[in-house]
């Protein structure tokens, strides 16, 4: 049998609504008693009413009693408060935690979350979609990593803007293993927090990204991922023996894609209240505050022991993590172009001259430039096109410098790498494990 017909229950929460508004200064009691079509004295009363009873209150009494359990007036006012004039970009969740943690307050999060959603702060989700089976996560850590790029309003501070967020996940674990916010998810931001994950804990087995033009070749717009012709960002990972996964839908990266908001609904309001309004002080406070506590809270541990990550030691990153220009034609000046830049190749004693020869730019990430002949550097540039010297003044001997191994009058043999000093942030390797051999065969891992 119900209380009150559906009538009654629709106005009653629109007058609750309105009047919550008003509680939590959004809006002025005389504006509240004009949307209610009623009078300066009937407002009065119904605030007088809903201190004492709550929502049955605003309702016809002869029909039910009021809760014993309602809110006291002073709590609801103090909530509404807070989120309009401080917490007003947080989500519910997040809201609640500081509420408790720096507010000293004890209501539910089920309170917090109904209180919200009635007074119009806050939408009711809708329901979820249709049944789907979830994948387990990958049982090592490092076995597979998810790559994604969010964009959003991530600095409220400059309104109108939009940044992207790039993000490493850890799918055994869900720990975020670098964030970077950038401008644009470009090849350049994608390689660089690539790197930023390889140095620090090594090279992942596999890689899931979306099939955004910086990861795949795509013949048609929302089609199959061509696998021959690589990208950049693919050579990269190939090199580096990384098995790439496409995603083909946003619920195949389920994982990530929640984990994206997650990051819109604390990130932007923490930035906010923390002032900040420009990306490299943004960076900061990710990497020294926000990342770690995010971890701390969300993380988990792997279902095995151990750690798919191998070791980078002896690969040479600034060649790998470098964006290729092949096979450019040397002017008869002896110059290349590229990028709009002319580098101007200087006389040397390997050879006479290049021109006519073709050789290879690399585009590092630090955007300096290197011209590469036959796997010899010929020339070293800054971002500006201006060639490198040495501190005695002269270009460095090309015989001497090259990106896969020392040049003549090396007593190494021929043809072999040369191993670069390892970091001491890279973790010893653990044996390498093959990408086919972790691979379980599924194409929608999210």
């Amino acid at each position: 049998m119900k209380l009150y017909p559906e009538s009654a229950l629709r106005r009653a929460m629109k007058v609750v609504e309105v009047m919550l508004k008003a509680i939590g200064k959004e809006i002025k009691w005389i504006q509240a008693a004009d949307i209610l079509r009623v009078t300066p004295r009937t407002i009065r009363r119904m605030r007088a009413v809903y201190q004492e009873q709550g929502i049955d209150g605003l309702t016809d009494r002869r029909r039910g009693r009021p809760s014993a359990r309602r809110a006291p007036y002073e709590l609801v006012e103090k909530v509404l408060c807070l989120y309009h004039e401080q917490y007003f970009d947080f989500n519910v969740r997040h809201f609640h935690e500081y509420l408790v943690s720096r507010h000293g307050l004890s209501c539910s999060y089920t309170w917090v979350k109904n209180l919200l959603q009635e007074a119009g702060y806050v939408k009711r989700r809708q329901g979820r979609g249709g049944h789907r089976k979830r994948r387990q996560r990958r049982p090592l850590f490092g076995q597979m990593l998810h790559l994604d790029g969010s964009e959003h309003q991530w600095l409220a501070l400059r309104p109108g803007e939009r940044q992207v967020l790039l993000l490493v996940v850890d799918d055994a674990t869900g720990k975020n293993l670098a964030a970077r916010l950038v401008e644009a998810e470009t090849t350049k931001t994608c390689l660089g927090i690539m790197r930023e994950v390889v140095e620090s804990y090594g090279i992942p087995a596999q890689l899931y990204t979306d099939r955004h033009s910086v990861y795949w070749y795509t013949a048609k717009a929302g089609g199959k991922v061509d696998r021959e012709r690589l990208t950049q960002f693919g050579r990269a990972m190939e090199e580096l023996g990384v098995e790439m996964i496409p995603g083909y839908s946003p619920q195949a990266r389920g994982r990530s894609e929640r984990w994206n908001g997650t990051w819109q609904g604390r990130l932007v309001a923490e930035l906010r209240l923390a002032g900040i309004a420009d990306l490299a002080a943004a960076n900061r406070h990710i990497a020294t505050k926000f990342l770690p506590g995010l971890n701390g809270q969300f993380s988990q541990a792997a279902a095995e022991p151990g750690s798919a990550f191998v070791g980078a030691q002896g690969a040479d990153l600034d060649r790998i993590f470098a964006i290729r220009h092949e096979a450019r034609v040397v002017a008869n000046d002896n110059t290349v172009r590229v990028n709009n830049l002319t580098l101007q190749l200087e006389k040397s004693r390997f050879r006479d001259h290049f021109a006519q020869c073709r050789v290879d730019v690399c585009e590092h990430l630090d955007g300096t430039y290197a011209v590469v002949w036959k796997k010899r550097v010929i020339g070293r540039y800054d971002s500006q096109g201006q060639a490198l010297r040495t501190p005695g003044g002269q270009p460095p001997d090309p015989r001497s410098l090259s990106l896969w191994g020392p040049g003549k009058g090396s007593n190494m043999g021929k043809g072999k790498r040369s191993a670069s000093p390892s970091s001491p942030d890279i973790p010893p390797a653990l044996g390498s494990l093959s990408s086919v051999a972790l691979s379980s065969g599924e194409t929608s891992p999210g």
